[in-house]
């Protein structure tokens, strides 16, 4: 090499040190930034194009060498250092954006869709707050921590040499790279189960393979493995799982049965919905000497067949709960447990775990015991011939029936008194035909029969929690899951004050208790007005959501200091873990769980808001297979919703939701105001308000979307 080639080289190396230098500089001073290429040559004033050239080198080794973190949108960061940043889950909108939730933060992190990165929708990441608003925080995903899952379904997109899989959930996150060889047969157009293999730190688009072919969109079995896969909630279980539960029988043990309280000879029996298959719970009554009554809420012994660490028990834990679709179950156990030896079918000896009260007529609580027993089911009631007992009808069991009808209306009174919610289920259920086609809609309201079971779960629930927390009880607290529902949030009770007032009614905001009260009062002033399903829907939405945690701030909605879930394990997770630590405090005072179950009611808290969502989209898609044969139809309809793209109506005759696009409202150009909570007009001044009586003309369905356009006939 000549003498002027190692100079010109030795320059550019000292050039390149000394920017490297300066550009360190520049993110180190700044740590909070987030820098294009074009800012940081501005910072450092270079304008030359072959220095610009070499800034952009310097940036991409800076970033190769774990200095930089970027995101392949052309923007640079400082990489946080190893436990730097703040850690949670984040949600993604179908726009892209996503918001983190935190235990450090108050509020919730906005992330725009170029600061995302790597990011799918529930994954646990470390984020680095950007900047601290007045109404909100804003932050960069620096990494993901933990995937939440790494399959998807969504149809392929077929081009000359790849494909793409499309996600069906746009919350899902980002379209999927598939070379053609790890297609498996996967054809244009067709629905699929993807998995992510790699995600190259160059590429926008993750890598997959096609796992498995569900078919051409539209039949329901491929629709609803779609809703449950793009909420990663299993719809088949592990071969291992299955064989574990094959292994148990549905025999007693006489061995065992010594060990239990046995109330086989004592009236018992179980009140379901018609096509339950899963009895969680059965209710026990007999006449004591003293006068007094004993009642027994008698649950099945899940812990007795499903132990600590077992492929059952995780498989368990990884579900967290039983999801219910519109035409099928989708267990958290196998059916051999859950439909089988662990249910407490009729006229047959069961385990269970019992909470068994001395009470008398009134509702009064004299004693309680909690303990192992067996039990033999006499009659399965269904709430529909439970409830014709109750208006007068003869039946089996109708004495006992109607006394424990009559104990639970004393207790569901007490509670209201203490300053419960009243506020009623109602429940959309779909009549289907032999090809699993909706043929009618029907709105399920709770009826007397309902609140009977409803009243006796919750006393056996508010009870167990007692036991375990009251720290009269126990010097050292127990670790344990509480089922907490946290005070209402002010701004949203304002808006649903504006909703309202719509109405003409208003509620007392003074104080957080006499928010209940006042609730309470207005849903009982109208129940029987055109608008009490609509208000009731609002003010439950208005309400914080229950969760499951380790500490306890006692439940808003049912008024009690204590409270947990112990009637059912067959269906939910923490009914389980609640009756490991109940039977430990009964027998050993050891307790194994700890720390760890912090994690735990994470977990099946997360689970329980997918359970959620992937019925609400079982819903949506009946009701768009419902209004297909009624496109072009005129409808009245209640507005039920308004958002910054339009607004959302609920047909009166059918209770199915579409939704008016912002831009197809007539007579003006519409914005929505979110302050007033309404649709205005900007020339006409003309508004839309939640409530609003419109009719409507259904113009178009997508069954694949969960959507129902709706326009206006004015």
């Amino acid at each position: 090499m000549s003498k002027k080639k190692k100079q010109k080289g030795s320059k550019s190396n000292k050039l390149k040190s000394s920017l490297v230098h300066v550009i360190r500089k520049v993110f180190e001073k700044n740590p909070e930034s987030i820098l294009s290429h074009k800012q940081v040559c501005a910072l450092i004033d270079v304008r030359d194009v072959a220095l610009r050239k070499l800034v952009f080198d310097i940036l991409q080794d800076l970033r190769s060498q774990g200095y930089l973190q970027s995101h392949g949108h052309g923007i640079y960061f400082l990489a946080p250092e190893d436990g730097n940043g703040i850690e949670g889950r984040i949600e993604l909108t179908n726009r892209g954006a996503g918001f983190v939730v935190t235990e450090d933060e108050e509020a919730d992190i906005y992330i725009a869709p170029q600061n995302i990165g790597q990011a799918l929708g529930g994954d646990l990441v470390r984020v680095r707050v950007t900047s601290r608003g007045k109404t909100r925080l804003e932050g960069v995903v620096v990494a993901v921590l933990e995937r939440e899952r790494t399959q998807f379904v969504g149809t392929i997109e077929m081009h000359d040499k790849y494909a793409f899989l499309i996600p069906d959930n746009l919350k899902a996150g980002t379209d999927i790279y598939i070379s053609k060889e790890k297609l498996n047969g996967a054809k244009q157009g067709d629905k699929a189960l993807v998995k992510i293999t790699v995600w190259p730190k160059s590429s926008g688009n993750p890598y997959g393979e096609v796992v498995e072919v569900l078919g051409k969109p539209g039949s329901n079995d491929v629709e609803m493995i779609s809703i449950l896969c793009n909420q990663g909630i299993d719809y088949v279980f592990p071969q291992e799982v299955l064989a574990e539960a094959e292994t148990v029988g549905i025999e007693l043990d006489p061995k065992e049965i010594e060990t239990r309280r046995d109330f086989r000879n004592i009236l018992t029996f179980t009140i379901d919905p018609l096509d339950a298959r899963d009895f969680d719970d059965a209710l026990s009554l007999r006449k004591l000497e003293n006068g007094r009554l004993e009642i027994g809420v008698h649950i099945a012994d899940v812990s007795h067949y499903v132990r600590p660490g077992t492929a059952m028990d995780k498989e368990a834990l990884k579900r967290s709960n039983s999801v219910y679709l519109v035409d099928r179950v989708i267990p958290m156990l196998p059916e051999q447990l859950s439909n089988m030896a662990c249910s407490l079918r009729p006229k047959e000896d069961k385990y269970s775990f019992s909470a068994v009260f001395e009470m008398d007529e009134q509702g009064v609580v004299y004693g309680e015991w909690f303990g192992k027993t067996v039990i033999h089911s006499d009659r399965r009631f269904t709430y529909e011939e439970a409830q014709e007992i109750i208006e007068g009808k003869d039946g089996d069991f109708k004495e006992e029936i109607l006394l424990l009808d009559r104990i639970a209306k004393i207790l569901r009174k007490g509670r209201l008194k203490k300053g419960a919610m009243n506020i009623e289920s109602e429940e959309m259920r779909f009549k289907l035909n032999q090809d699993g086609h909706p043929v009618e809609v029907m709105i399920k309201t709770s009826k007397d029969a309902h609140k009977l079971i409803e009243e006796f779960m919750l006393l056996a629930n508010r009870h167990v929690a007692t036991f375990i927390a009251d720290p009269k009880k126990h010097k050292d607290p127990i670790p344990f899951v509480f089922r907490i529902h946290d005070k209402p949030d002010m701004a949203k009770i304002a808006l649903f004050n504006v909703f309202i007032e719509k109405f003409g009614h208003k509620l007392d905001v003074t104080h957080p208790d006499q928010i209940a009260k006042s609730m309470n009062k207005l849903l009982e002033s109208i129940r029987n007005e055109n608008e009490y399903s609509l208000v009731q829907t609002m003010a439950i939405r208005s309400m914080a959501k229950a969760v499951y945690d380790t500490e306890n701030i006692g439940h808003y909605g049912l008024a009690f200091q204590y409270y947990t879930h112990f009637t059912s394990p067959i269906r939910r997770y923490a009914d389980l873990v609640v009756h490991r630590i109940l039977q430990e405090e009964l027998t050993t005072k050891k307790h194994r769980y700890g720390k760890e179950l912090d994690d735990v009611c994470k977990r099946i808290s997360r689970m329980e808001r997918k359970a959620v969502e992937a019925e609400r989209e079982s819903n949506k898609y009946f009701q768009t297979l419902f209004v297909q044969d009624h496109v072009g139809e005129v409808f009245e309809g209640t507005v039920s919703g308004l958002a910054e793209f339009g607004m959302f109506v609920r047909m009166d005759a059918n209770h199915c939701e579409g939704m008016v696009a912002m831009t197809d409202i007539p007579g003006d150009r519409f914005y929505f105001e979110p302050e007033k909570y309404r649709i205005i007009g900007a020339k006409t001044k003309r508004e839309h308000h939640f409530g609003d009586k419109v009719m409507v003309r259904i113009y178009e369905v997508h069954p694949r979307k969960r959507q129902i356009d709706l326009e206006i006939v004015e």
